[in-house]
């Protein structure tokens, strides 16, 4: 009995008991113990923790972002292979793979990675890399603050795959709808681990959110002022904004259903006094912000790659600038159009349509400024380029069935349907995966010093491209014939399986194309020496980042540039006259700590003690946070200064291994 109260409701019934998810358990487990014996066969433990655990630079901060948000793709993609696996086999009397609540589990935990844990991973990858480079800065405003963000990040990602090791994940869709997520409907622990998760990494995006706003305002390098800022670094204050505003409803909105659930309050239970609608409107007040919060940064990718491989200057810079911020504002005002069939009446439901039109006119200055941009163009079509002409296609179709879907009459009927499913992926993934891949591509050699291999990303591009447009525009279809979100199994007689059966199709295409990705890893890992970058500029870039070695230093600039253009190092490389000799001088920058890891580790430990009502863990847990944070409030010893000789012998290396 004292060991049962010592656990709360931990038990061994927890544990994994059908096929598919102790498969899932078992893969994770093997990776758990893999590595560590990897790493100690290698001898690479004391090098790990200096070099990157316990790192603030925010080059390798992105780094370990872009890896645990790649590494959750694969768990994303195999959830959506399952899923459309099921719906292709499940027709009449088959009942396919897996059951209805297991289902459900793989729909919420597929939409639940995708959005929060590798969308999100990757544009704070991006962010972190390319950010500070771009402004011409040496770091990020609060570096510490930073890699706590990212340990956080990785705590919400544990949880979520815990749930596979331990208890289950929640049933209750990707975005936990009252009453279904309610104690009564859900008494498991799938809702809480969806909680906290969510709850502990998000909380590291509002704090990065700050973090960037910050370090964009007061960091950029002299000369550069707003209207001088590349427009990937507007659109990423854009989106940071939307984080400082969007995510504090997150976190409030899921605290308000943790105490519905583990302290027995009715925020939400219409039976003891509360509003299910409530949650709703609050869920996508922060909802559809995110949205843009990432399909922003994404557009801002696409800016840069298309002036870039165009050989022009961007087209209509002021008037993006003016669309990035149209698109933040509106972004807060179109919140009720993902419910406009739950009784707002007409007036409301007007106003958000026409909200939601609207919306899409500065999406659309984007779209035409791009390819005015191209127009008469030296265009070199590098994997980039390709990436972002397959996204003109896929958000083109997405976005009018979007526009469509804005007129309520029409949302009644589609609403609940795949034909919304097919809209939200060709936004989200034509949008803003495109996005990411073709930055990832891009900057690759900046950030590893070699780029990638071409032939291996444009078999990689095409697999997407062609699997994406077999997989959702079927769904289009099936949604105008009435097929379901969240289908686990139909009549053989509604004639759909056919077209599941392509969707599925196009899934095993994409999923060929994450292999050809990683064979390109793996293949420009092996043949790097070949293709490495000794310039620093190996696409002929026009913005600051370009400007230093690849991989850049820890300290990204030996002399901090002076800007005088827009493209800055397009007007630099292209100036007249005698370049003066370098003047170093000493550079401080901060001390790695593993202080952002307690944090995270604390925090993750009491989140899963309350999923557990481990309720001594929780306490222990809250207590170890505060108390981490305390010591390092006393922790004077934070920076480390490089003298001038230091940076110079540095510098001198550099330029002889470049002309070696």
């Amino acid at each position: 009995m004292f060991f049962a109260n010592l656990l709360g409701r931990l038990t061994t019934d927890a544990l994994p008991h059908d096929a598919v998810t102790a498969f899932g358990a078992l893969s994770i487990v093997g990776v758990g113990v893999a590595v560590p014996i990897l790493l100690t066969v290698t001898k690479r433990w004391k090098w790990l923790w200096k070099e990157w655990l316990t790192s603030v630079d925010p080059k390798k901060v992105g780094v370990m972002y872009i890896i645990v948000a790649l590494a959750m793709l694969l768990r994303g993609a195999a959830d959506a292979l399952l899923l459309r696996t099921q719906q292709a086999t499940s027709v009449g009397g088959s009942n396919g793979v897996v059951d209805a609540n297991h289902f459900q589990q793989i729909f919420s935990a597929h939409g639940t990675i995708m959005i929060f844990f590798v969308a999100m991973g990757l544009l704070f990858g991006l962010v972190n890399l390319i950010v500070p480079l771009m402004i011409g800065s040496r770091d990020v405003a609060f570096p510490t603050l930073n890699a706590t963000s990212f340990w956080l990040f990785f705590g919400g990602m544990a949880l979520v795959n815990l749930s596979l090791l331990v208890g289950e994940f929640s049933a209750a869709g990707w975005l936990a709808y009252p009453p279904l997520s309610e104690l009564q409907f859900s008494p498991g622990t799938g809702v809480d681990y969806w909680i906290w998760s969510l709850q502990v990494a998000g909380i590291g995006s509002l704090l990065s959110g700050i973090n960037f706003i910050t370090t964009i305002l007061t960091m950029r390098a002299p000369g550069m002022t707003l209207m001088k800022m590349p427009m990937f670094v507007w659109t990423v204050l854009g989106s940071m904004t939307m984080i400082a505003f969007a995510f504090p409803i997150l976190t409030v909105t899921l605290t308000l259903l943790a105490l519905d659930r583990t302290l027995g309050m009715h925020f939400f239970t219409a039976d003891g006094g509360g509003n299910a609608m409530m949650y709703v409107n609050l869920i996508w007040a922060w909802g559809h912000p995110e949205v843009y919060i990432l399909i922003l940064p994404a557009f801002g990718v696409y800016s840069e790659v298309v002036a870039t491989f165009a050989r022009k200057r961007l087209f209509g810079y002021t008037s993006m600038v003016w669309a990035t911020a149209a698109i933040v504002l509106l972004s807060f005002i179109v919140w009720l159009h993902h419910f406009f069939t739950m009784g707002a009446g007409a007036d409301v439901n007007a106003f958000f349509g026409i909200m939601t039109m609207i919306i899409a006119i500065p999406t659309g200055v984007k779209l035409f400024n791009w390819l005015f941009t191209m127009y008469r163009g030296r265009i070199h079509f590098a994997t980039p380029m390709r990436w972002f002409l397959g996204f003109v296609l896929i958000f083109t179709i997405g976005g009018m069935a979007g526009v469509l879907m804005s007129i309520p009459p029409v949302d009644f009927q589609v609403h609940n349907s795949l034909f919304l499913v097919a809209h939200f992926h060709m936004m989200i993934v034509g949008g803003v995966v495109f996005g990411f891949f073709a930055g990832l591509t891009y900057w690759f050699p900046k950030i590893f010093g070699f780029k990638l291999n071409e032939r291996l990303g444009r078999y990689a591009f095409w697999c997407w491209l062609v699997g994406f447009v077999l997989a959702f525009v079927p769904l289009y279809a099936l949604g105008l014939m009435g097929a379901t979100r969240r289908l686990n199994h139909y009549d053989a007689s509604l004639g759909w399986q056919q077209l599941f059966i392509v969707a599925g199709v196009g899934a095993l295409i994409i999923a060929a194309g994450i292999g050809f990705q990683v064979l390109q890893l793996i293949v420009s890992i092996v043949q790097r020496d070949k293709n490495r970058d000794l310039t620093g500029d190996p696409w002929n870039g026009r913005t600051l980042e370009w400007s230093v070695p690849s991989p850049a230093p820890v300290y990204n600039f030996a002399i901090i540039p002076v800007v005088k253009d827009r493209d800055a190092f397009w007007a630099m490389k292209h100036a007249r006259g005698e370049k003066a000799a370098p003047e170093y001088e000493a550079i401080t920058m901060p001390r790695n700590t593993s202080v952002g890891m307690v944090i995270a580790v604390f925090a993750t430990l009491a989140a899963f003690a309350i999923i557990w009502h481990i309720w001594w863990l929780a306490i222990a847990g809250a207590i170890g946070l505060v108390l981490t944070i305390v010591i390092r409030a006393y922790d004077d010893d934070t920076e480390f200064t490089l003298s001038a000789a230091k940076v110079a012998k540095l510098e001198t290396a550099r330029f002889a291994k470049e002309q070696a």
